[in-house]
């Protein structure tokens, strides 16, 4: 299952492993993450959906700055969810 875009993602190998990210798009088989600081909106990771782990949050991204993915993934996160 392909994730859709706005979708919270966790990612379980590599470099960013235990950080979360959302989706910004998808290609065959891999999945565009950004979360708005090492990894922009404008320049997203490709990542393959095999090393990535779906949560149950979506966001609405129609008009999401950097700044603002930022703070949502810092709340998100020390919300405990």
């Amino acid at each position: 299952m392909m994730p859709e875009q706005g979708r919270v993602v966790m990612c379980t190998a590599g470099k960013e492993q235990g950080g979360f990210y959302v989706v910004t798009g998808t290609e065959a088989g891999f999945v565009l993450l950004a979360d708005g600081k090492h990894r922009t909106l404008g320049r997203p990771k490709r990542k393959n959906i095999r090393h990535i782990r779906l949560t149950n949050t979506v966001w609405d991204m129609a008009g999401m700055t950097d700044r603002m993915l930022q703070r949502q993934l810092r709340e998100y996160t020390q919300g405990g969810n």
